[in-house]
């Protein structure tokens, strides 16, 4: 239960501390306006609600951890939690964060688009090769997490 409140912790401090760090890092105009309302032709860039967007990126999130989060305790441990978010808060949340970033002062592109922008048509396929790839990965992760596989 210890482990359990100091991860609870941890994430209370990253929220506090690290958070504002990488706000700053990444030089938030926070009058500059984004690609929602720059434009909104009610396909693409539809505004959305704060309820529906945090659902949204909290499901991206979730993912399959409820199913692994307990695996990787059970293997290595209670203070696989701890690595865990750690990990999250880190990694998973700060890329999150400056993906987002990026695709709003470009607006509103996907990662291989800015990639194919500021190195070549080359890379920009070899970015879209990828991320295929990784969202082939996610997929079979989802189908082979499922029980009975």
């Amino acid at each position: 239960m210890l482990i359990f409140f100091v991860s609870v912790a941890i994430l209370i401090l990253g929220y506090k501390f690290y958070s504002p760090f990488v706000e700053k890092q990444a030089g938030i105009d926070p009058k500059a306006i984004t690609p929602q309302e720059r434009f909104n032709e009610g396909v693409d860039y539809v505004a959305i609600s704060p309820v529906k967007a945090f659902l949204i990126q909290f499901l991206n999130v979730a993912g399959v951890g409820p199913i692994f989060g307990p695996i990787l305790g059970a293997v290595y441990g209670p203070v696989a939690l701890v690595w865990i978010v750690i990990g999250n808060i880190i990694g998973g949340a700060v890329h999150d964060y400056f993906s987002g970033v990026m695709s709003i002062k470009e607006d509103g592109k996907s990662l291989p688009e800015i990639a194919g922008n500021y190195y070549n048509i080359v890379f920009k396929g070899f970015m879209l090769v990828f991320t295929a790839m990784l969202l082939f990965f996610v997929g079979v992760v989802f189908i082979m997490s499922r029980p009975g596989c």
